[in-house]
């Protein structure tokens, strides 16, 4: 017989304890113990474990290409790596209102309308409720099947008696397994049902789309264990004030983690963006100090941005440093070598950047221009418009080489920039397309006499 448990569960990390504990000392939060109940079977599981287990050597493993269904969503195939792959389980995430249900949606009603058939399970919503969100998305496809149930099992049937093309979940939290007593969202719960729906999409070979909720962290709801039991999260980032939004992979066992996907919010929807450049420098100003073009390279895309800083002098002890875009240590880094190696005092200046439409830089070629945005508006000298600059800077103030300068070179001369200020060693054996001046700098000090 089973005879139930009761344990404690920390809601955040997924440890548990045989008492209640007001803070994890795993995780270090507080208040996240919660109650629940689970059942012991003391049958012997011996007999459910085979005798033999048979290895097959690597080489002898079929090597047949694996098909690849796309989603009719460029960007989105893109971030995935070239479409869905059977039995594929995919979770997103990302802040309330951001546009997860909507590209779901979205994506679901253009495989629908290719022929196949799409499943779109909601816990949070009625069927009505998604049909007036699919007539303003022009998402209203008679292959699109909506189902609105919370119930791990009873989806579970549903799946195996349609057989979809694909399968969304929408969202995983608000999903329960009648095999345990703990409320929707638990950690219990939410591996309990993952894993019941991955092993089902598996077997079946659909691709699975599940929504995850986040944390006031920005981080997936949930048990961490969550991210290793599926093969790709993608994370849905953005500011309510701007249109865009920057589809990200941070796992994928199927492509590369480094695309990212680009989409404008529209009133009938997401749109994709195919030129991001040429939107997020449309509003650029002209002869503006602090501002400064980039290149970032995000996976095989060359994206131009704009970098805008303000410095001003400070009017209390400590002077205000706010990043918006870039990480702040970065900055604070790039401060330092600027005063150091330069000349220029930052110690009692206010220091505001921000990266314009709402992307955030990563990559260390965006160092050189961030460099250049805070000279500029330090010296109140703007940068002449037609210059891109890329460049790793060092703490002894060296301008470092970076990856892929030809196509940041070519992208550049696509939209019209006739000057390149980049690291000196990248234009060893390399001439970029003519009508575009390419120059190198090996220290900071030199780049300033280049920039102004």
């Amino acid at each position: 017989m089973a005879k139930p448990k009761t344990i404690y569960t920390c809601q955040s990390c997924g440890s548990t304890s045989y008492k209640w504990l007001g803070r994890c000392q795993d995780c270090g939060g507080w208040s996240t113990f919660l109650e629940e109940k689970v059942f012991e079977d003391r049958g012997d599981k011996r007999a459910h474990v085979p005798a033999t287990v048979s290895a097959l050597s690597i080489a002898s493993l079929d090597m047949a290409p694996e098909a690849r269904v796309s989603t009719g969503i460029l960007e989105l195939d893109r971030v995935l790596g070239g479409g869905m792959v059977h039995g594929s389980a995919i979770l997103v995430g990302g802040d309330p209102g951001i546009g997860k249900s909507t590209l779901l949606l979205q994506a679901a009603a253009r495989i629908a309308g290719a022929g196949g058939k799409a499943l779109y399970v909601t816990g949070e919503e009625s069927m009505r409720q998604i049909r007036l969100r699919g007539e303003r998305l022009g998402a209203v496809n008679e292959n699109l099947l909506v189902c609105s149930e919370v119930s791990m099992e009873r989806i579970i049937d549903a799946v195996k008696a349609v057989r979809p093309s694909v399968l969304v979940v929408d969202s995983v939290q608000t999903v329960f397994t009648e095999a345990l007593e703990s409320s929707p969202g638990s950690v219990s719960q939410v591996k309990e049902v993952s894993m019941g729906l991955i092993s089902a999409a598996k077997s079946l070979e659909i691709p699975l789309f599940l929504v995850g909720h986040v944390t006031k962290e920005g981080s997936i709801a949930g048990p961490k264990v969550l991210e290793h039991m599926v093969d790709t999260v993608l994370y849905f980032e953005g500011e309510r004030g701007h249109a865009f939004r920057v589809l990200r992979a941070v796992k994928n066992r199927f492509g590369s983690v480094m695309e990212i996907g680009v989409f404008e919010m529209k009133e009938g929807g997401l749109s994709e963006v195919a030129n991001p450049s040429e939107i997020f420098l449309a509003e650029r100003p002209q002869g503006a100090s602090g501002s400064a073009v980039v290149s970032s390279l995000e996976g095989t895309r060359t994206i131009l941005v704009e970098v805008q800083s303000l410095v001003c002098p400070t009017l209390f002890g400590v002077p205000r440093r706010t990043v918006v875009g870039v990480d702040y240590n970065k900055v604070m880094l790039l401060a330092a070598v600027l005063e150091k190696k330069a000349g220029i005092m930052l110690a009692n200046h206010d220091i505001f950047i921000k990266v314009a439409g709402g992307m955030r830089l990563e990559e260390p070629a965006i160092d050189l221009g961030v460099i250049a945005s805070i000279a500029s508006n330090f010296l109140d000298r703007p940068i002449e418009p037609s210059t891109v600059i890329f460049g790793e800077v060092g703490l002894a103030g060296e301008v470092r080489a970076i990856n892929q300068a030809a196509p940041r070179v070519k992208e550049a001369h696509k939209l019209g920039f006739k000057r390149c200020v980049l690291p000196r060693d990248n234009l060893k054996g390399f001439k970029g397309p003519a009508g575009i001046s390419l120059e190198g700098v090996s220290t900071i000090k030199e780049a300033m006499g280049k920039f102004f």
